[in-house]
């Protein structure tokens, strides 16, 4: 187990500890900030439906499941990685989960439209995938929905509104900057 293991912060699996492989590009959330973003969320996900476009680690998706999300669907391409992700699933006796071996992008472009209360995105820094991973999730989720994004930078506001979306919370920690998205209509609530 690598020394970065994360481990769930709360729910049914709270303390648990997820193994990391060595592969260029993972990256878990940090714990500090996957608490953080659990406290703008709500400890509770109950009925909620999650997709986690680049699991990694499963961190954010097993997180997710963790706190009562009605499913959560985990997408990775990488064959080691969601190896990695079936043996963790199999430990937690996790059937909330469906792992997806595939593409992050394909997967949201095929999701039907408003069906998902909460998308997370955290595709590897060094990626050119993430405006397009924004405007496809901001097609999946609801109009109450979320979208998290983790980035090597703050997202600027433009390419934002461009998705159709706005920051409702924010958080800089090291070298990750978390933000907390909706569409743009529902933020004014």
């Amino acid at each position: 187990m690598n020394a970065q293991a994360p481990r769930i912060i709360g729910g049914k699996f709270r303390r648990t500890r997820l193994p990391v492989l060595n592969k260029p590009g993972l990256r878990p959330t940090p714990d500090r900030v996957r608490e953080t973003l659990f406290n703008w969320l709500g400890q509770d996900l109950r009925g909620w439906h999650c997709l986690d476009a680049f699991a990694g680690s499963g961190a954010l998706g097993f997180e997710a499941a963790s706190r009562d999300a009605a499913s959560v669907c985990m997408v990775e391409s990488d064959a080691q990685v969601f190896a990695q992700l079936n043996a963790i699933q199999a430990r937690l006796q996790c059937a909330s989960v469906r792992l997806v071996r595939g593409d992050a992008l394909t997967v949201l472009a095929q999701t039907p439209p408003g069906s998902l209360d909460l998308v997370f995105l955290d595709p590897p820094f060094a990626s050119d995938l993430f405006d397009a991973a924004l405007q496809r999730a901001a097609q999946a989720i609801a109009p109450h929905g979320f979208i998290y994004l983790e980035a090597p930078r703050r997202w600027p506001e433009p390419a934002l509104q461009q998705a159709g979306l706005v920051a409702f919370r924010t958080l800089k920690a090291g070298a990750v900057h978390a933000h907390l998205l909706q569409r743009r209509e529902e933020s004014a609530l």
